[in-house]
Order: C-alpha cells, then sequence, then structure tokens
C-alpha cells in the first residue's frame, strides 16, 4: 500500500442526503482498492489550527486527478475545479441525476456541461466508476501570452459605477484586454475561460452581491479564480464591501467600499502585469496537435481588436461604411456589426490626419436621465434636450480626441500650437467632465444634468419647462464657441468619423419604451446637424450609428420619415460567403503554405466530411442562424471536445458534444434577445420543449396559449419567431428560414395565410437538443 496515491474529492454539503451518498460511495471505493489510489474527501484535510484552504489546494497539487461533484454549485467547490485544471490536474466531475440540484444555474452558467459528467443516483453508481478506468491526462492548455490584449475581465452583467471604474482603470493603464461579456456570450465555455486565463499576464474580477443575474456570473468568477490561481497568474478580485465571500478567496479578495477605492487598486495592480510581460513567454503546457494549433478567433469581437485585420472579410456593407455612404449599420446580434465597427475604425485610424471618435454609450448610463428628467418632460421639451445633448457631448468627445491625440506633437507644430490652447481653455471649461473615459464621462454629465435639474425644478411634472431652461441646465461650455474652435483645429486634419455602438446593450428588462425610441431618433438627429453644420465648414465629418436590426425596426417603424435613413444592412444568406470568413480565419492560424488553400481542402484535414447524413460545414451553418457569431461559436465548441480528448480530427461524436452546448447557450441568448422588444414572450422558447419539429397552427396556438400569451397577439409573436430564425415554414419537400427568402418575413407569412389549417411550421434544428426536440436527427442519432 505503500505506493497508492490519494485523489482528492470535492463537493457540496447542501443537501446531506448528496453529501452521504458520495462518502458513502467513496468509502465503497476505497474498501475496494482499485487503481492504487485512494480517494479523500475535502473534510479529511480540515486540520485544527490551520486556514481550511491550505491544506486543500495543497492536496489538490499532490493528487493525481480530483473528483468534484457538481450537482449543486458551491462556489469553493468551483474555485477547487478551477484550480485544479490551473494545476494541469485531470478533473472528473460527478452529478446525482435523483435531485434537480442546481441543474438550472449550471446551464445558465455554461462550463461544467462543456468539461462533461458521470451521472450517477446512487452509491453504488459511485463506487463502480471511481474504481473503474479514469484517463488521468489533464486539459491541454497554452501558456503563450497575449501580449497585444494581456488582461483578462470578467465584467459583470449589470454594469455598476464600480464595474465602470474597473474598466476605466485598465483602460487609463493604457492595457488592451479581453473580457467575457455575458450580455454578449451569456455562457462561458470551460474550453474559452481556460484558453483566456492560460494566455492572461493578469486576470481582473468582480464577484456581485446583487442583481438577478449574480449567481450565475459569480459562479464563472469563481471558476476563472481558481483557473488563474491554478496557473499562478496575477489576479484582482473585487469585492463590495459587507459581501460573504467564499472561503477559499477570502484572504484573495480586494474589499471596495465605493467606486473611487478601485483606482488605487488597479494601480497597484498594473506592476504586476507588467513584471510578467516583461519576463520570458510562455509555452505550451503540452505539445501541440494540428487541432491544438487551429484558431478561428473569438466570437466576441471586442476580444479580437489586436487580430481582426489579419482575417476580416470585407464585405459590400464594410465598403458602402467605409466610403461614407451610409450613417446607420443595422444587423442582428451576432452578424457582425461590432467587427465592422472595428475594421472601419482601424483603418480609418491608418491614416494619421484622420480622427476616429469610436463611442459605446451603454443605458445604464443615461438611466438618472431618463429616470429623473426625460419622464417629467413633454414630448416637445424632451425631444430637444436629448438632440441638445447627444450634439454637446459628440463635440465634446470629438475635442477631447483632439487634445488627446495631439497632447505632445502640437508643441513642435506652429500651425497647431496656439489653437490647440485656445481649444483646451475652451474643453476644459468644466473639469468634472474632462477626466476618465467615455464611460465615465457620459455618467458624469447625465448625473449632473439631472442633479441640476433636480435642484431648479424638483421632482414634479415640468411640462411648462421652455426650450432655454433646458439649454442652460444642460450647457456648461459656450457651444458656439466650441463649435468655432472645433472646425478651426479640423482645418489641419483629415476625416473626421464618430461611430456609435452598444445603445441597444442592457435595454431595461421591461422592453424597450418610448424614451428608449425618442433617445435613437434624437442621436440620429444629432449626428446628422453636426455632419451638416461640419460639411458646410468644408470638413469630411461622418457620424455612423450601429444598432440591432429588430431594435432598430421596433423603434422607428412609426417615425415619420422611416426608412430614409442612409443604412448598410448586415443580412447573410450566402452560405458560401460564411466559408470563406471561416476560411481565412482557418487559414491565419496555420503556416502560410495554408493559407492558399481551398476552403474543401483545409476542411478535410480537420474535420470527418459528412455528420448525421450533412457535409460537416453545412451542418454548421446550417445552425448558426446565418450568424457569424454563430458560426464561431459552434466551432470552437466542436473544436474544443475534439481538443479534449487529443484528437488529430474532429469525428462525430463532438459535432453532437458541441452541439448541445452550443444549443444551450443559443436559447438563452435569443430568449433575452426576443424579450428585449418584446418583454410578454420571455420565455417562450422553453414552452417549445419535447415538441416534435413539425408544428401545424393549432400546435402553436396551444403552446402560445400555454406560455400565457395574449391571443390578439398570437400573430404578433409567430412572425418574432419567424423574423428571428427560431420557426420556418414547410415549402414542399424544403424548409425555408427568414434567410432563405432574403430576410423579409413577408413571403413565409403570405404562404402561412395561404396554406390556412395546413401550415406546417419547423423548429430550426440549432434549437433540437436544447430543446429536446422529439424526432430530430439528433434525438433518432442519439450517441
Amino acid at each position: 500500500m505503500s505506493n497508492q496515491r490519494s485523489a482528492f474529492v470535492a463537493y457540496s454539503t447542501r443537501d446531506e442526503t448528496v453529501g452521504d451518498k458520495i462518502l458513502s460511495g467513496v468509502r465503497k471505493a476505497n474498501a475496494v482498492g482499485a487503481n492504487s489510489v485512494r480517494f479523500e474527501p475535502w473534510e479529511f484535510n480540515d486540520i485544527p489550527g490551520e486556514t481550511v484552504i491550505s491544506p486543500i489546494l495543497s492536496k489538490i497539487d499532490d493528487s493525481p486527478f480530483v473528483v468534484a461533484d457538481v450537482t449543486y454549485l458551491n462556489l469553493n467547490v468551483v474555485y477547487e475545479i478551477g484550480f485544479a485544471i490551473g494545476r494541469n490536474k485531470k478533473v472528473f466531475l460527478l452529478k446525482d441525476t435523483s435531485v434537480a440540484g442546481d441543474s438550472k444555474l449550471a446551464k445558465r452558467t455554461g462550463i461544467f456541461d462543456t468539461l462533461g459528467y458521470f451521472s450517477y443516483s446512487t452509491d453504488d453508481d459511485i463506487r463502480n466508476r471511481l474504481t473503474g478506468y479514469i484517463d488521468e491526462t489533464a486539459l491541454p492548455f497554452t501558456k503563450e501570452l497575449d501580449r497585444q490584449a494581456p488582461v483578462y475581465l470578467m465584467e459583470p452583467p449589470e454594469r455598476s459605477d464600480a464595474a465602470t471604474k474597473m474598466v476605466s482603470r485598465i483602460k487609463k493603464a493604457r492595457f488592451r484586454y479581453r473580457s467575457f461579456i455575458s450580455s454578449e456570450d451569456i455562457r462561458l465555455s470551460a474550453t474559452d475561460a481556460i484558453r483566456q486565463v492560460g494566455r492572461s499576464s493578469g486576470v481582473c474580477l468582480m464577484i456581485e452581491s446583487a442583481g438577478d443575474s449574480k449567481e450565475e456570473h459569480n459562479v464563472r468568477t469563481l471558476f476563472v479564480a481558481g483557473l488563474a490561481h491554478g496557473m499562478l497568474k496575477p489576479t484582482l478580485i473585487f469585492s463590495p464591501s459587507g459581501f460573504d465571500a467564499p472561503l477559499d478567496i477570502r484572504d484573495e479578495i480586494t474589499v471596495y467600499n465605493s467606486p473611487q477605492d478601485i483606482s488605487e487598486h488597479v494601480a497597484i495592480f498594473c506592476p504586476q502585469i507588467n513584471d510578467v510581460l516583461q519576463g520570458e513567454a510562455g509555452t505550451n503546457e503540452t505539445a501541440k496537435g494540428f487541432l491544438d494549433s487551429i484558431w478561428v478567433g473569438d466570437p466576441t469581437a471586442e476580444n479580437e481588436m489586436t487580430t481582426l485585420a489579419d482575417y476580416y472579410l470585407q464585405t459590400d456593407q464594410f465598403l458602402r461604411a467605409s466610403s461614407g455612404d451610409v450613417n446607420l449599420v443595422v444587423g442582428r446580434k451576432g452578424s457582425g456589426k461590432t467587427a465592422l465597427f472595428i475594421s472601419l475604425r482601424d483603418i480609418t485610424r491608418a491614416d494619421k490626419r484622420n480622427i476616429v471618435v469610436d463611442l459605446k454609450p451603454e443605458s445604464y448610463q443615461l438611466a438618472k436621465l431618463k429616470d429623473e428628467i426625460l419622464s417629467l418632460l413633454a414630448a416637445g421639451s424632451r425631444q430637444h434636450l436629448l438632440t441638445a445633448f447627444w450634439e454637446y457631448l459628440i463635440l465634446l468627445e470629438v475635442a477631447y480626441k483632439l487634445l488627446e491625440k495631439d497632447k505632445k506633437t502640437h508643441r513642435f507644430n506652429h500651425d497647431l500650437y496656439d489653437i490647440y490652447q485656445e481649444l483646451e481653455r475652451t474643453y476644459r471649461g468644466d473639469d468634472s467632465l474632462s477626466e476618465g473615459d467615455f464611460s465615465e464621462r457620459l455618467l458624469a454629465l447625465s448625473r449632473r444634468l439631472s442633479d441640476q435639474f433636480k435642484i431648479k425644478f424638483g421632482n414634479t411634472d415640468n411640462h411648462g419647462i421652455t426650450i432655454q431652461q433646458i439649454t442652460e441646465i444642460l450647457y456648461s461650455h459656450d457651444l458656439k464657441n466650441l463649435k468655432t474652435q472645433l472646425s478651426k483645429y479640423l482645418e489641419h486634419k483629415g476625416r473626421v468619423l464618430v461611430l456609435f455602438d452598444n445603445l441597444d446593450k442592457s435595454w431595461s428588462t421591461d422592453g424597450v419604451d418610448t424614451i428608449d425610441s425618442i433617445t435613437l431618433r434624437c442621436l440620429i438627429d444629432a449626428g446628422r446637424k453636426i455632419e451638416r453644420d461640419m460639411q458646410k465648414a468644408g470638413h469630411e465629418f461622418r457620424c455612423i450609428l450601429f444598432l440591432r436590426n429588430d431594435v432598430y425596426r421596433f423603434l422607428m417603424e412609426n417615425s415619420s420619415d422611416y426608412g430614409k435613413e442612409m443604412r448598410a444592412t448586415l443580412d447573410w444568406s450566402d452560405p458560401d460567403l460564411l466559408r470563406e470568413m471561416l476560411r481565412l480565419r482557418l487559414s491565419s492560424s496555420l503556416p502560410v503554405e495554408y493559407a492558399k488553400l481551398p476552403f474543401d481542402e483545409l476542411w478535410k484535414m480537420i474535420s470527418v466530411s459528412h455528420v448525421f447524413g450533412e457535409e460537416s460545414s453545412d451542418f454548421i451553418i446550417s445552425r448558426s442562424l446565418m450568424r457569424p457569431r454563430n458560426v464561431l461559436k459552434l466551432f470552437n465548441h466542436i473544436r474544443g471536445f475534439a481538443v479534449n480528448f487529443r484528437r488529430e480530427k474532429i469525428i462525430i461524436d463532438d459535432y453532437h458534444k458541441g452541439l448541445v452546448s452550443y444549443s444551450q447557450d443559443l436559447i438563452v441568448e435569443l430568449d433575452r434577445e426576443i424579450s428585449d422588444v418584446y418583454p410578454a414572450a420571455k420565455d417562450l422558447l422553453y414552452y417549445f420543449i419535447d415538441t416534435p419539429p413539425e408544428l401545424s397552427r393549432d400546435d402553436l396556438l396551444k403552446i402560445f396559449n400555454e406560455a400565457g400569451i395574449e391571443p390578439a397577439e398570437h400573430e404578433k409573436i409567430r412572425n418574432f419567431l419567424i423574423y428571428h430564425g427560431v420557426l420556418g415554414l414547410q415549402n414542399g419537400v424544403d424548409e425555408q428560414y427568414i434567410f432563405d427568402v432574403g430576410y423579409d418575413p413577408k413571403p413565409l407569412q403570405i404562404r402561412a395565410q395561404r396554406a390556412g389549417e395546413a401550415a406546417r411550421f419547423t423548429i430550426n434544428p440549432a434549437f433540437a437538443p436544447a430543446l429536446e426536440i422529439r424526432g430530430s436527427v439528433m434525438d433518432i442519432h442519439k450517441i
């Protein structure tokens, strides 16, 4: 027995029945004594006089592998799973299927279904599995640092002042970063988290103590914290004062009492990042196989800022935007708006004479303005205030960018020196708005306006307020003088491009309302007004707004000039174009000799040719809802399973597992996207669980009734589902979805109307695994 090894066992004690079952199964496995391994539950490491976490982490480090139960997602256990993976240990997960546990939380979070687990219902199940063969091979990951974007952030789902301060301080330190944003990615895959932490020189996290999404956020945060500590990465974990932090990280957290505390802690943290960057570049933990070498990029374009130029596919919409032919870029979530935003910004910036102002306001930054002023004003005053607000903000941001860009060079340029000093004096008229990044300046302007309004007019309805009174409250600068100074300065510059993104993110959970609609409309009007004024003065000046097209349609349909905007719509309908996007990304991560290979040749080196009776790349694209982000997300899931099993080529089993994980992502994401603009449809997708893949009109009505949708809204909701690609129409032998008819829902609506009671609606196969659709291809070919 002297050669017997010890494997650490982690689990939650929340449910005594489950805890007793695990302990009994472990004792039975130890009695058998197979595999020369003795299993040690965490209680065995509770040593009097020592902090509990110290011997636990030491035991994990000494274990050949770790066993962890995820029936309940105890934050300490989640941390220990991440720590073990970071220490390059195999983690063998267990889950009790006889109780619900935290299954719903696990689905919302991601991570564990992408790692895989063994299901059990009795202690004998546990004994039999622990005494059977356990592959001790750890998950592969790289330590090759991303030196261009060295920091990884976990951004809270509900952006607060503290979260804004954390992000802006990292920016202020001039570190580029990658991040997980739940409003974009919805669920975090274990593969992506491991890769992101492995490439990082520093990891910055923030625990949440309030909010609807705090549970899943904190599970993700503790998993990433464990990974970072296991990989010995510098890690900063913020926690609000008064939060009862999990025992495992209690000594590692940084408590803040107010957002102002954040700056000091980030300042202390930044030199640690530099120390890692200045050290030797990391090497791979394990030798790379062919699939390990392949990377198609991050589905979140914000994380690709340093690499996107290597493989960005320049579409017609991009060319129109870059030539100044549009002032709106609209597209579905995941259609590539942010990628176009980044590429347009970077190409314009390449000419040093050009000025690019890239702004990403979020709705929470305007919440105080909306709640305390706009709701109290008459419609005309409201519109005037918002248009003036956006005009003022755009001019201030252009001035800020000019002053920042020429801060050093103006001293040595006699053409700029005097006008720079004059512009700076004008801009610095209000120091409170000149500090921080754009998020902080927008928040400060919104709050200052709200506070001054409250002092002058109180909290009652103010429908009698004049436009002159509103203007006096808004402007702390001489606006006319600011415009004059800007125009004079721009005579020495090239093109000015103002880009707005993110305005449709973080909408209220009550859906888009009248004030949201006016806010958007006024931003467009303000941009147009500044464009006209600057173009009259001889300057090339363009404002472009990036917006989800369903939000745009919803907000603009009742506008008098709806449809007159110069728009570029990012609608992908050609599968070959998505293949070309994928080819560019695949070849960019491989040696140069692969760059010219056609897609088909490259693909057959990576994957089996067919899965479930479909050509394998078609299988991915047909389940992507024709959105580039979904193509990347599904491919990364599939590839992740193949890499975890050390395969040289992706096989059918990887497609099955990858689609199951992706489908869970998709249903959570689409549910949120639909309910953004139609709150009554929240959770509607889940009512399709256990249905067949083809439904009659009556079947749909029954589902809508069960979900609590009012009869008067049935047709509108059905059209919503068609518009989002959830529902299609059986047309002869083919299924047709909105991307098959040029993204115009009318052909499908008219065909359904003509078919009457005989109409047959189909559920997009992308949702089949998550909704457990009966008789779907995935159901028939269960592995």
